[in-house]
């Protein structure tokens, strides 16, 4: 977003030319962007196995995070996160009571240590994930313009995942309207990944390339009816090109001040909870209030509801990794009380309880040393998504989320939580993101 605002300071110079994490983000990408597509031939070519490619370097991902973050940075934060999550999955394992829920439960969690990996690292160094980005952001537009004319042969093609069935493309429709997937799974996932694969793109484009992508990717989300990727993707373009039009040694500290304050939409869903339970947002109609409305009155307030009913001291422990997600849904026998929690934050906490409060105050301080203009902008851009989103899947979107929360790991980070250590702004050594861009 802030163009010219480079990199942080680094102990040693650090390649990147060859990296798992980088093969990792990678193969989720394009795995989640065309999922409908893959899976459909997938199935027909009788190369299932593919599909779990990701997951496969994934598990690798995990030993390389405790090397990097607990080993080597001696990062106390990386250690405590790594066993609140084991425990977590024990919870999760006890609540749901099923050994099928576990495995999807701990499949689901891979993509989170890919994105901590990216802790000391710099996202703009990646020139060739950069580039896979920016194919997915032209392919995924193609693929929607297309299904606008033309019906995709894997729409509504069924298929088995850890003995549940589900669909390939789904074809939703959204008050008589058709929402477009393209290449994706679904719409919501299509949108998704225009939205993540702009952000990433913009930032070494130049001004005139932003406005017309911007407002060609604006359409094709309209056309997928996701609302809340379109209204995001306006307000990060205006925000850019805002950022984009001060001076160049305010542009990393303005970017920076504007993630810090996309933290407050942790508290939007709390304060609608408060003002408008129970209010008729829609009378007579059934439209984008009526959606927030059913999020007031059920997708963020019932899974305490439950929770308390079914394991009260789980609304301070959590009630592990899988409940009221989706292993919950497809292979718990408390699929009854199952509701989609259509936030994050909530649903995170719904999981892994108040140590998820303590990590995310950490990560909130972390921001203030972080100087990675692709890690501040997409938590920024994240932050206001997930308002109404879950984002657990497609796989894709937790990784992102834990790509911009890793530098809570770092270095810098570690020294300053753990040493006492003053927070130090140092002018990036490479001055350039906007006036010049990469092509292609």
């Amino acid at each position: 977003m802030a163009g010219s605002v480079a990199s942080s300071e680094r102990d040693t110079p650090i390649s990147v030319g060859f990296s798992l994490e980088a093969v990792a983000f990678c193969l989720y990408v394009v795995r989640d962007a065309f999922a409908g597509a893959m899976k459909f031939y997938f199935a027909k070519l009788h190369l299932e196995v593919l599909w779990f490619s990701p997951d496969f370097v994934a598990i690798v991902c995990i030993g390389l995070f405790i090397k990097r973050c607990v080993i080597d940075n001696g990062s106390m934060m990386a250690f405590l996160v790594f066993g609140q999550i084991c425990v977590s999955l024990f919870i999760g394992f006890w609540f749901l009571g099923s050994a099928t829920a576990l495995m999807s439960s701990i499949k689901m969690i891979f993509p989170l240590f890919v994105g901590f990996c990216f802790a000391d690292r710099n996202l703009g160094e990646y020139r060739n994930s950069l580039k896979i980005v920016t194919a997915t952001l032209y392919l995924s537009l193609f693929g929607i313009f297309l299904s606008k004319y033309w019906s995709m042969p894997w729409v509504g093609f069924k298929y088995e995942s850890f003995g549940a069935t589900r669909e390939a493309g789904r074809l939703w429709w959204s008050f008589q309207e058709q929402r477009l997937a393209g290449f994706a799974a679904d719409s919501t996932m299509a949108a998704y990944f225009i939205l993540v694969a702009y952000v990433m793109t913009s930032i070494r484009r130049s001004i005139p390339w932003c406005i017309v992508m911007g407002g060609i990717s604006i359409y094709a989300v309209r056309l997928t009816t996701s609302k809340t990727a379109m209204g995001v993707l306006f307000v990060y373009l205006i925000a850019m090109i805002f950022v984009r039009s001060l001076p160049y040694e305010k542009r990393l500290n303005t970017l920076r001040s504007f993630t810090l304050w996309s933290y407050g939409a942790i508290l939007v869903p709390i304060v609608l909870i408060i003002l408008f339970t129970g209010v008729d947002l829609s009378p007579g109609t059934k439209g984008f209030f009526f959606s927030l409305q059913d999020r007031i009155n059920n997708s963020w307030q019932l899974p305490f509801v439950y929770l308390s009913q079914l394991m009260p001291i789980g609304i301070v422990t959590g009630c592990g990794v899988g409940c009221f997600n989706y292993p919950q849904q497809l292979f718990s026998n408390l699929t009854d009380y199952w509701v989609p929690v259509d936030n994050f934050y909530i649903g995170t906490y719904v999981m892994f309880g108040f140590p998820f409060v303590i990590f995310m105050w950490m990560v909130f301080r972390s921001t203030l040393i972080v100087t990675d203009v692709y890690k501040l902008s997409l938590v920024f851009v994240t932050n206001i998504f997930t308002i109404t989103v879950l984002s657990y899947g497609p796989a894709t979107g937790l990784l992102v989320i834990a790509l911009g929360f890793s530098e809570v790991f770092s270095k810098t980070a570690t020294r300053v939580f753990q040493g006492g250590g003053k927070r130090e702004v140092v002018l990036p050594p490479e001055p350039r993101l906007s006036t010049v861009h990469d092509v292609g």
